[in-house]
């Protein structure tokens, strides 16, 4: 075979076409690593809300496991500070995050609204000190029984974790 003819058949790239291959892989690559980048700019945000429902998860367990009430003078609980008595620990005042061990019953954690969590030795646990810990207590009948529903509200970023739950009088 001819060399010249040899040599118009094997033609190579040309600096058109080797253009035009380098800006499409860029435009390509580009959009691949923008998505990339919204993706990892939001990963956090689902480990903010699984921290946030573990919180109220375990206020909640905590508060279910306390007993209903300790006041039998106060059957209805209508003091302003519920479940107290004047010789027990905590005392007939509003409770804070030093009284928590002595906590008894439902009541006593009525009114609870603290920035960061708290164990329940009163230290402050150290990666959640920006989550907001709320809880509220209701009396309320449960089907003829008396009962109280309480709600924990946690506040961490953007993510609000509330959760309800019910203690009987039994």
């Amino acid at each position: 075979m001819n060399p010249i003819a040899m040599a118009r058949r094997q033609r190579g790239l040309s600096l058109i076409e080797l253009v035009m291959f380098i800006v499409i892989v860029g435009v390509g690559l580009a959009g691949v690593l923008s998505v990339m980048n919204v993706t990892v700019g939001s990963s956090a945000d689902p480990v903010i809300r699984k921290q946030a429902l573990a919180v109220a998860e375990a206020m909640l367990e905590e508060l279910l496991s306390k007993d209903f009430q300790n006041d039998p003078a106060d059957p209805v609980n209508a003091s302003a500070t519920l479940g107290c008595t004047p010789t027990t620990a905590p005392r007939c005042v509003p409770n804070t995050v030093a009284d928590r061990p002595n906590y008894n019953d439902v009541d006593d954690y009525n009114g609870w609204n603290q920035t960061g969590v708290y164990q329940v030795d009163g230290s402050l646990a150290p990666v959640l000190g920006n989550y907001r810990v709320a809880v509220a207590v209701a009396a309320l009948a449960l089907n003829g029984v008396a009962g109280k529903q309480v709600t924990v509200t946690v506040v961490g970023g953007a993510e609000t974790i509330i959760l309800n739950g019910f203690r009987g009088n039994f």
